[in-house]
């Protein structure tokens, strides 16, 4: 464990290190677009925030290469390398389009070409769905549900991109609750190591996110643009691919801790993985289904995205980040409760972590539903009028 907190702290600092750096630099030479329409900021900002948090993200690899607590994993360079040079391409077409705005036809083909970089050269693949048994994909199945689970991913985390903090932030709780899960699952299967690729992978996203948030809290001095958002939905795709599709199925039937709960035990390996990013993934299918049914490409900008309609609700900017935040928490560890209710001797083993979700969706709900800026206007006692004067003001005179 000490390895991995390492590592968030070096990441961390190296990150807000060269945040700062790089938002010196955009500022210097300029490097922001115009202010767009649905754009909730008023003020121009570098959007290239991402070139930060992917150098911190190397930092960490770099550091891993030299500590053998992680040597296992660097034993199969070539997927260290394909899922470095897919992050350098993303970032790279991110920070393209961020400056002089690209076709989606482009970035969409970029995103393809990254993802079959990580698929294809890396291996990083569905090789099987473990749901209580052994599922197992062909070849080109395999390679097809995997590109395509990480573009969707990509899109996703890009999709709610749209206020100060609120990516870095669901992120970072999204990928510390998935640690925290693969960590776990590790150590109940009874891994002679808890060192994997997976697991680096969401560490180093912590480090970068808690790096990148002091200088992107709000009010932000720059935005991660879609070089930060999509590199960090291409590296959460693929360390849930590299978790869930490489289970072993014939462990995880014979091992007593998937087997307590007949609910819950076959889907809990591929469960998680999905729900850390279940709320992107929500405002993608969304936004997709809204858009096509005007006849519009998917990828057509517009304001309609879930912390745009929160916005129109009456929530403050911070405010609505941190609604956002509450719903990440409440369904991810939500779901890592049951999980451990399925490892410990719980009452109805996975029923306090379905107790947790149901309250917190509920105090969501209403934090949600009623505005805070709502709430405050509310309290406030009615003013009454001024009296009238019985003599007419005086004209003031230049």
């Amino acid at each position: 464990m000490r390895f991995y907190v390492l590592t968030v702290v070096v990441t961390a600092a190296a990150t807000l290190a060269l945040t700062w750096a790089v938002w010196r630099i955009g500022m210097r030479y300029r490097l922001y677009p115009e202010i767009r329409e649905r754009d909730v900021h008023k003020t121009p900002k570098p959007r290239v925030g991402g070139v930060a948090m992917f150098l911190g993200i190397l930092v960490a690899f770099a550091l891993s290469s030299q500590v053998p607590y992680f040597a296992i994993f660097w034993g199969n360079p070539a997927q260290v390398w394909s899922i470095l040079g897919a992050s350098l391409l993303i970032v790279v077409v991110g920070v393209a389009d961020d400056l002089w705005d690209l076709d989606w036809m482009i970035k969409l083909g970029a995103q393809f070409l990254a993802a079959g970089i990580v698929v294809g050269i890396g291996g990083v693949q569905i090789f099987f769905i473990p749901l209580g048994g052994q599922i197992v994909f062909s070849s080109w199945v395999s390679f097809t549900l995997a590109v395509f689970a990480i573009v969707i991913v990509m899109n996703a985390v890009n999709f709610i991109d749209g206020l100060d903090g609120l990516v870095a932030g669901v992120a970072l709780i999204s990928n510390f609750v998935f640690f925290v899960y693969s960590y776990l699952v590790v150590r109940d299967l009874g891994a002679s190591s808890y060192s994997n690729l997976a697991s680096f992978i969401a560490v180093a996203l912590i480090g970068a996110c808690v790096g990148f948030l002091p200088l992107n809290w709000s009010p932000s001095k720059l935005f991660m643009g879609d070089s930060g958002a999509l590199l960090l939905g291409l590296l959460m795709a693929t360390s849930g691919i590299l978790f869930a599709g490489g289970l072993d199925p014939t462990l995880l039937g014979d091992n007593d801790v998937f087997g307590r709960s007949q609910l819950l035990g076959a889907y809990i390996p591929i469960l998680l993985p999905v729900v850390v990013v279940l709320l992107p993934l929500l405002d993608f299918g969304m936004a997709v289904i809204r858009r096509m049914s005007r006849g519009q490409s998917p990828f057509s900008p517009d304001r309609k995205h879930l912390h745009h309609r929160m916005l129109d609700m009456g929530h403050s900017d911070r405010d609505a980040v941190l609604v956002f935040y509450a719903w990440t928490a409440v369904v991810s560890i939500g779901v890592l409760l049951m999980y451990i209710g399925t490892t410990q001797d719980w009452p109805g083993e996975y029923g306090f972590g379905l107790g947790y979700v149901v309250i917190g969706i509920a105090a969501c709900l209403v934090v949600t539903l009623v505005p805070q800026s709502r709430v405050a206007r509310s309290a406030r006692p009615p003013v009454a009028p001024a009296p009238a004067s019985e003599h007419k003001p005086e004209p003031r005179t230049s």
